[in-house]
């Protein structure tokens, strides 16, 4: 009778472990998913932003050029596997491009005024509305994997497994020096 009783035990620990370790892997995914969304939007906003250095060639070909140069060697996919520090250098690099554009776009009220820039203009926005959006998903998994990583008896699961806390994207505090592009 005690053998059947410990038997049952160890199949319901058993069955919790796993249990608890598919949980993990779902969360552990959501978060490779929400980060993989996030280079996703990043790859068509540095895409609208090249289309956007196109139309400055015109006004100002040299600035152009150079930009378009330095944005192509500093520009990296971002994937499932990269960090939060990968996606706000990318981020950076953007926002400098945008400041950059917006002194061209300054310095030639033509430009802000061309119907192709301003439908470009648009387009960067609106992929940058998406990568908030991804970023407070991203954000949300990551939280609820840490949560749960730390609280006990899961984190013993957790901890056997390899799961680990992962890092949250910050704010990025010069996009709030960055100058209006409208």
């Amino acid at each position: 009778m005690g053998i059947v009783i410990l038997a049952i035990l160890v199949v319901l620990l058993i069955l919790w472990a796993v249990s608890t370790q598919r949980r993990l892997t779902v969360m552990d995914e959501n978060i490779n998913n929400a980060m993989a969304q996030i280079g996703v939007q990043l790859s068509s906003r540095f895409d609208a932003l090249t289309a956007l250095l196109d139309l400055t060639k015109g006004y100002a070909a040299h600035e152009s050029q150079t930009l378009i140069e330095t944005i192509k060697s500093r520009r990296s996919v971002i994937t499932a596997t990269s960090t939060p520090d990968d996606v706000l250098k990318q981020e950076g690099v953007i926002a400098e491009a945008l400041g950059r554009i917006s002194m061209v776009a300054e310095k030639y009220p033509e430009l802000k005024a061309n119907e192709n820039y301003m439908k470009c203009m648009n387009a960067v926005d609106s992929y940058e509305k998406m990568v908030r959006t991804s970023r407070l998903i991203y954000n949300d998994s990551v939280t609820k994997l840490n949560r749960e990583i730390r609280m006990f008896p899961a984190s013993l699961v957790a901890g056997v497994f390899g799961f680990r806390q992962r890092d949250y994207l910050e704010a990025v505090e010069e996009k709030a020096d960055m100058p209006s592009m409208k």
